[in-house]
């Protein structure tokens, strides 16, 4: 079985490369062209690019981004000025993406649904804990995304009881379903959803499955998209590969279900089987996930909206879902089980509101901070966030894979751990296999659950969808996931760390790269 699906991924992958070849080969030309024409004032030129490398490198230091991701682009112009220079403009640079960005902007200034503050609930965070109330406002700030009162949340510790649960409420779906995933693959998990999206769409729902055409660029052809269109079900991929860009690398990583405006499903898992351990390529694959209802749900549908209008030239309009949303918004208001606050980074954004959450939820933890990620590249600021944390005695611990699903980010990965491990971070390696999990958790009572990885790509570079909760009694379930966990995992030392000088500098090296894993 796994060999046949290899030979699938290298045919699509094969097929894709090869139709998008005559627009990079263009690409190149036009470039060639251009330093061609230019070849009889190549004095000139050489001069004025010189002169624009020492401004970008000024324009560089100046910003407010990651030192690491500036050291490394301050590196690539110091070896290679006019290349480096130029390969920032066209992929270093967030402008590279602002035009995907922008038509983002215009989709959800025109989108009916707002996402109005609740001024009571704002309210009464502020009387439970002013600090808290803090950190949720500047996520609303940066993302515009407010924080409501939780009505539900049901957290699933592993991958195969969350999908039981979506595809339970894909059954009862009634009216529509918005299904926006990185990863689709063909399998156990994907059929069995599609056979109930077929009948579904029988029975009236309007279906919509929004895909990256990167992440699923070896696993979702554009004959798998053409069947689902014949079966009727509405199928669009997010910013696709079409030409060489830096926009290439805003890849949309969130994962989120809606049903109805009744119920959202999101958290780690894609939609392919070694999510839910019908495959095993690398052990036993631990995911979470969960479940909301209530206001919270207008938040998921609102990003997923956002995004499809985006995509798609057949728009999602208010009368599909408005009613379904403030029907069940009015409904549950007075039910209370803590706050809730999802939201989605954008890559675009000047401030990189997850990274900047962590290290915030990091400086304001008395007690404990405990996080599950399948990947440690930390900037400079996240990683001296989780030191000062350690030193001040707050009992810090990172759950990471025991087993890789990509062996140089691994190893990267711990090129991180005897600076942490020498604060007082304990880190653990999940011993049956791969963890693809990704939360926090706070003093037992702030967290966080979504698709944000502690690297670059995740923190700077892709969409990503995030829920913070505060309060809510899914967080004591977490808890427990943790604990778990932490069972059956190793615990890493200093003691088996490598110190030698060899291995030092290798490290080093890796970190430099870092922000471009």
């Amino acid at each position: 079985m796994h060999k046949a699906r290899k030979t699938s991924v290298t045919r699509i992958i094969t097929g894709r490369i090869f139709s998008i070849l005559p627009a990079v080969v263009l690409q190149f030309l036009i470039i060639f062209a251009i330093m061609k024409w230019l070849a009889p004032f190549a004095t000139l030129f050489y001069s004025v690019l010189s002169v624009l490398s020492a401004l970008f490198v000024l324009f560089l230091i100046s910003k407010r981004d990651e030192g690491a991701y500036k050291m490394l682009w301050l590196l690539v112009m110091l070896v290679a000025p006019l290349p480096g220079a130029l390969m920032y403009l066209f992929y270093g640079n967030k402008r590279t993406g602002k035009a995907l960005e922008q038509r983002i902007k215009l989709i959800a200034d025109s989108i009916p649904l707002a996402l109005n503050d609740d001024i009571e609930t704002q309210e009464q965070l502020r009387q439970d804990d002013k600090r808290v109330a803090q950190t949720f406002a500047y996520v609303k700030k940066i993302t515009g995304f407010p924080v409501l009162k939780n009505h539900t949340a049901e957290y699933f510790p592993i991958g195969e009881r969350l999908f039981e649960q979506m595809l339970s409420a894909l059954k009862e779906a009634k009216r529509y379903v918005f299904i926006e995933y990185f990863i689709i693959q063909e399998g156990v998990l994907w059929e069995s959803m599609v056979n109930v999206m077929e009948q579904k769409v029988k029975e009236g729902v309007d279906i919509r499955v929004l895909y990256d055409d990167i992440g699923s660029i070896g696993t979702f052809s554009a004959k798998n998209r053409a069947s689902l269109l014949n079966k009727g079900i509405k199928c669009e991929k997010f910013n696709p590969l079409i030409v060489l860009s830096g926009a290439l690398n805003n890849r949309d990583h969130r994962k989120i279900m809606v049903v109805d405006g009744a119920v959202a499903f999101s958290g780690g898992i894609n939609l392919a089987d070694e999510y839910i351990n019908e495959e095993h390529p690398f052990g036993h694959w631990k995911d979470i996930g969960f479940k909301i209802t209530g206001a919270a749900v207008r938040s998921y549908a609102y990003m997923f909206i956002e995004f499809w209008n985006v995509s798609s030239m057949n728009k999602i309009t208010r009368d599909l879902i408005d009613s379904d949303l403030e029907e069940a918004h009015v409904s549950e208001r007075n039910v209370f089980d803590g706050y809730v606050q999802p939201y989605y980074d954008s890559p675009n954004r000047e401030e990189a509101a997850s990274n900047n959450l962590y290290i915030d939820l990091l400086g304001q933890a008395k007690e404990s901070a405990w996080f599950y990620t399948p990947y440690l590249l930390l900037g400079e600021g996240l990683r001296e966030a989780f030191v000062r944390t350690a030193k001040r005695g707050v009992d810090v611990r990172i759950i990471m894979p025991g087993i890789p699903d990509k062996k140089l980010v691994y190893r990267m990965s711990r090129s991180y751990y005897k600076e942490l491990l020498e604060a007082g971070v304990r880190i653990f390696e999940y011993t049956p296999g791969f963890v693809h999990a990704k939360a926090s958790l706070i003093d037992d009572c702030i967290g966080s659950i979504g698709t944000v990885n502690l690297d670059y790509r995740s923190l700077y570079l892709h969409y990503e969808c995030n829920t913070l909760f505060y309060k809510a009694s899914l967080l004591s379930d977490l808890k427990k996931d943790l604990e778990n966990s932490i069972k059956v995992s190793r615990e890493r030392t200093l003691e088996d760390q490598n110190n030698g000088l060899i291995h030092g500098i290798l490290d080093g090296i890796m970190r430099i790269f870092a922000p471009l894993i």
